[in-house]
């Protein structure tokens, strides 16, 4: 794993190629407010499957279905850990693709039963409304879960997964992390733990 955070790593991707202009039209905002909300958007997904796949169970269910539905569908077949966001982007807002670009399934199970309150952290963080707040997290989760699956799936190794994300989520820690934190807190400790987790549905990714 090269240092730079996998939020930063796939932000760049999304500058580079038209991705960021794509959901920038797709949500009706101007280039600056789709910057400023696509790198908040990004550190809060990743954080949040780094809190599920802190328990070994959580970062094999994570692995399992990176497997299962994502290693083929960014299209770059892994060379370079490449893919296509362009391809993504394009089935997941004209409904195509099945499991691997359903944002809502993924946000489900990232987020439990609380995607609603993370759509509400990112509008506090970005000044989004909840709608927006809301298509974006599903435009962005299915390009998450490709992205993670080019660089992991392939290797089989839930452990690194686990520890990468692990640092996604502690990168995350400030400012929105400890606002997702208190959405998430599920046993009202004041922090977001093993036993959140289990409320919020143990069984991440499965079907």
């Amino acid at each position: 794993m090269n240092t730079e955070s996998l939020a930063a790593s796939l932000f760049q991707q999304l500058q580079q190629g038209q991705g960021l202009q794509q959901v920038s039209q797709q949500l009706g905002l101007d280039s600056s407010q789709a910057t400023q909300a696509v790198g908040s958007a990004l550190p809060l997904l990743l954080g949040a499957m780094g809190q599920n796949a802190s328990e070994p169970q959580g970062a094999q269910s994570l692995l399992n279905a990176l497997q299962r539905d994502h290693l083929g569908s960014g299209g770059g077949g892994g060379a370079g850990g490449g893919f296509d966001i362009g391809s993504i982007l394009g089935a997941v807002m004209g409904g195509g693709g099945g499991n691997a670009t359903n944002g809502a399934g993924i946000l489900g199970h990232v987020f439990g039963g609380q995607t609603s309150q993370a759509a509400e952290v990112l509008g506090q963080k970005t000044g989004l409304d909840s709608g927006r707040s809301s298509q974006l997290l599903a435009i962005l989760a299915p390009i998450v879960m490709s992205f993670l699956a080019q660089r992991f799936a392939q290797s089989g190794n839930a452990g690194q997964l686990s520890q990468a994300l692990g640092q996604e989520a502690q990168q995350s820690g400030g400012g929105i992390g400890s606002l997702l934190g208190g959405a998430l807190d599920q046993d009202g400790d004041g922090q977001f733990g093993a036993s959140d987790l289990f409320k919020l549905g143990a069984g991440l990714l499965k079907r």
